[in-house]
């Protein structure tokens, strides 16, 4: 395994790389394609590089863990923007989450409806290309690329455009107060009322969520005390009619429940699991439409982060396959994983994309993880991947 420890080293690995390299962050998960090549590990760039606590401003290499990061802040009574996910739970590894891990998912959590997603609290980011260059924009500039607004770029490419060294982003305070609304017993059409009208009103939810087993919808308020019980008030008159709201304030507790929300606890257990991700509206009208086909399959809604988690058994995968001529678990995920990225690719879903989070390698090796992206825009990417990593050995066919 190469192991840079400074973006030197890092910039040398790249440039004299005689073959693919496979990018390995915290080694938290596995998402993608298989990808074939000597691991690249970020793990010795690490360390805070700047905070300034009245500015809201922090830069951190891109090695450092999430859970170093949080711990800074937290001293300073202040937390990241966004509610990045920790893939552990779910995915069953180790490691440790990272910051630049993070940012290379553009993972945003279920706060993403409030503050915007992971993209959208960089400030600025440093990476090097698949040249083995140096290339610097946003936030702490001294050589910027011209035409591109790289730190929107990188958030999401996963790799395949650069490798990351340090990114820069804006910190938020943390909370006086939060208070969760339960909502049980409203069954699934009032469960997505009760999500529908949260949202659409003006207390400023920062989190809505459907959990499967109870059938739960929670709420989520953040703000100074005196707004969060107002707000929590209105809410529960505006939901009356649905059935009774519980109110948690306990701030251990709500963090407990919305760490389970975020990392799809509830699905830990099952082998096959697929995100499928598009704007709430899109979402409603898609689950009583194709994706009502999955109602037999355990299903997790972050309402507010526009995802809907659905999860398999390798015995309901097997009472798939027979719909398509197979009767194994291996080829009813397969057919399933299509037909759901088909559900995703009619235009009544406004953009809709199914990617599958957790399966077997030799489940992941036969599709295309990510949603297959239009043509237009398919053509684009590899544009972009041809001009920032000419030599194709960044993660080459992690996206497909």
């Amino acid at each position: 395994m190469i192991r840079p420890e400074t973006e030197a080293a890092l910039a040398e690995a790249v440039a004299s790389a005689d073959g693919p390299l496979r990018i390995v962050g915290g080694g938290t998960r596995s998402v993608g394609a298989p990808v074939e090549g000597a691991a690249l590990s970020l793990a010795g760039l690490s360390g805070v590089e700047l905070y300034e606590p009245g500015a809201l401003t922090l830069v951190v290499r891109a090695g450092t863990p999430v859970a170093e990061v949080e711990e800074v802040l937290a001293g300073e009574g202040q937390r990241l923007a966004f509610e990045p996910m920790d893939h552990r739970a779910l995915l069953g590894t180790e490691g440790a989450p990272t910051m630049g891990g993070v940012v290379a998912g553009n993972i945003s959590g279920p706060r993403r409806i409030q503050v915007g997603a992971c993209r959208d609290a960089l400030l600025g980011v440093r990476f090097v290309d698949g040249r083995g260059q140096v290339l610097r924009n946003g936030g702490r500039v001294m050589k910027n690329v011209t035409g591109y607004d790289l730190v929107k770029l990188m958030a999401g490419s996963r790799g395949t455009l650069g490798v990351l060294s340090e990114v820069a982003m804006k910190v938020l305070p943390t909370p006086e107060a939060v208070a969760t609304l339960t909502l049980h017993g409203a069954g699934r059409e009032g469960a997505f009322d009760a999500m529908t009208r949260a949202m659409k009103s003006p207390f400023e939810v920062s989190g809505a969520a459907w959990v499967p087993g109870a059938g739960a919808v929670h709420l989520r308020l953040e703000g100074f005390a005196g707004s969060v019980a107002y707000r929590a008030d209105r809410l529960i008159a505006l939901l009356s009619d649905l059935g009774e709201v519980a109110v948690e304030t306990g701030a251990e507790a709500n963090a407990a429940l919305w760490r389970a929300i975020r990392d799809v606890e509830a699905l830990a257990d099952l082998p096959y699991v697929w995100r499928v991700s598009m704007a709430p509206g899109a979402l409603r009208a898609g689950i009583r439409g194709d994706l009502d086909r999955t109602a037999r399959f355990e299903r997790l809604y972050d309402w507010a982060g526009g995802l809907c988690w659905i999860g398999m058994s390798a015995e309901q995968a097997a009472e798939y396959a027979p719909l398509y001529g197979a009767d194994d678990a291996v080829s009813g995920a397969v057919r399933f994983h299509r037909d759901l990225q088909g559900a995703m690719a009619d235009p009544e879903f406004g953009g809709g994309h199914a990617t599958l989070v957790k399966a077997p390698q030799e489940v992941r090796a036969q599709v295309s993880v990510f949603q297959p992206d239009p043509a237009p825009l398919d053509a684009l990417a590899r544009g972009l991947r041809a001009q920032f990593d000419p030599r194709g050995i960044l993660n080459p066919g992690l996206m497909g």
